[in-house]
C-alpha cells in the first residue's frame, strides 16, 4: 500500500462512497479509495488489534495492553497499529511512555454504511 492511499480514509473526503453497495455500484475512483482500508482490515491481527481497541473500556487501549492479547513481538504489533493508525481506522496519542489507541467511530461509520444491507432488500 503506498503512503498516498493509506491516508486517504477521511470521512469528509469520502462522502462520495456513502452509498451502500446493495444500492449502486461503486466507482472505479470510489473503490481505489475504500479498498486499502478492507485491505488493511484482511489482516487478522489488524482485525483483532481494531476489536481489542473498539471494545477495550472507555473506547480507548494502550498498547501496553494490546501487546499481552498476542504471541507477537512488540515492533510486530507496533507495525500493524501504524497501519492502523496510517489508514484512519485508529488515532494514537502518546502518554508519557506509552501511547494510547481510540478507534475512529467516522470510519467505522463509512465502512459499515458502504456493507450496509436496507432492509427489504436482497444482497
Amino acid at each position: 500500500m503506498s503512503k498516498q492511499r493509506l491516508e486517504l480514509l477521511s470521512p469528509a473526503d469520502l462522502e462520495d462512497c456513502r452509498i451502500p453497495l446493495v444500492a449502486e455500484p461503486l466507482s472505479a475512483d470510489q473503490a481505489e479509495r475504500l479498498a486499502p482500508s478492507f485491505k488493511a482490515l484482511g489482516d487478522p491481527v489488524r482485525l483483532r488489534l481494531l476489536s481489542l481497541i473498539a471494545s477495550h473500556e472507555g473506547g480507548e487501549a494502550c498498547v501496553c495492553d494490546l501487546i499481552e492479547s498476542f504471541d507477537l513481538t512488540a515492533p510486530t504489533i507496533s507495525h500493524h497499529l501504524k497501519v492502523l493508525k496510517e489508514i484512519g481506522l485508529v488515532t494514537a496519542e502518546r502518554r508519557g511512555t506509552w501511547v494510547y489507541y481510540r478507534a475512529r467511530r467516522e470510519a467505522f461509520d463509512l465502512l459499515s454504511t458502504v456493507l450496509a444491507v436496507p432492509g427489504g432488500v436482497a444482497a
